[in-house]
């Protein structure tokens, strides 16, 4: 071995190996969480609980509670029975319900196609080649997709609430076919969160430049005259 090597590592510090452990783990929490919120947001979408009537006031009948959502209304019994009716025509809905049935579909879609695209750029796939920098770049990629999908299910579901809480303090409107909010948008506000918050760390994990802050190898210095003398 020459002697400007003697007493240096002969492979990448530690420290290297733990960043890259590190932002692996980093990766796979993010994967995790948004794939956590995108299915929260396929429940959300599915199910008709978006409003429920109110018992507000003077309405105190409970012989059977009315539920509204996306797709269809419902109305269960006081037996447990429910029954389902899906809506007739799509324009004879309101512009709120509209724009939110078409914002929770580009949500899922978009949340779909990260998936795709975050598997492609993760350190624990082999996907995408070997470039551990165009890997963490499509990783990232897969990250903002993610963040853009759950600002969508966010702005929808603060659409849908906001017009429920104005339907609900309007006087014009009989107290007894008043609504307040259902299940589904609390499970749309977590769903987005998650799905931005995972998007969020997925996007952190790239990098500066992976392949200069690697391991580099070390110089080899150049044997001293004084070296020579001894010989």
């Amino acid at each position: 071995m020459p002697e400007g090597l003697v007493g240096l590592p002969p492979g990448p510090p530690q420290c290297f190996l733990r960043a890259e452990m590190a932002n692996s783990g980093l990766q796979l929490l993010g994967f995790s969480m948004a794939l956590l919120g995108w299915v929260g947001l396929v429940a959300c979408t599915a199910i008709p609980q978006w409003q429920m009537s109110s018992y507000a006031g003077d309405n105190i009948i409970t012989a059977q509670a009315m539920y509204k959502g996306l797709w269809m209304d419902c109305v269960t019994q006081s037996t447990g029975m429910m029954s389902c009716k899906m809506y007739d025509s799509v324009l004879s809905l309101s512009a709120a319900m509209q724009a939110t049935r078409a914002l929770m579909v580009v949500s899922l879609v978009l949340g779909f196609l990260a998936m795709f695209v975050a598997t492609m750029g993760m350190k624990c796939t082999r996907c995408g080649g070997d470039d551990k920098v165009k890997k963490a770049r499509i990783a990232m990629g897969g990250g903002i997709i993610f963040i853009v999908a759950g600002l969508a299910a966010l702005i929808a579901c603060s659409w849908y609430g906001h017009q429920i809480v104005t339907d609900f303090y309007n006087p014009l409107i009989p107290t007894n076919i008043k609504y307040e909010f259902g299940p589904a948008i609390f499970i749309g506000w977590a769903g987005s969160a998650l799905v931005i918050l995972g998007g969020a760390l997925l996007s952190c994990s790239c990098p500066r430049n992976e392949s200069k802050a690697g391991y580099h190898a070390p110089r080899s210095y150049p044997k001293s005259n004084s070296s020579k003398e001894y010989v």
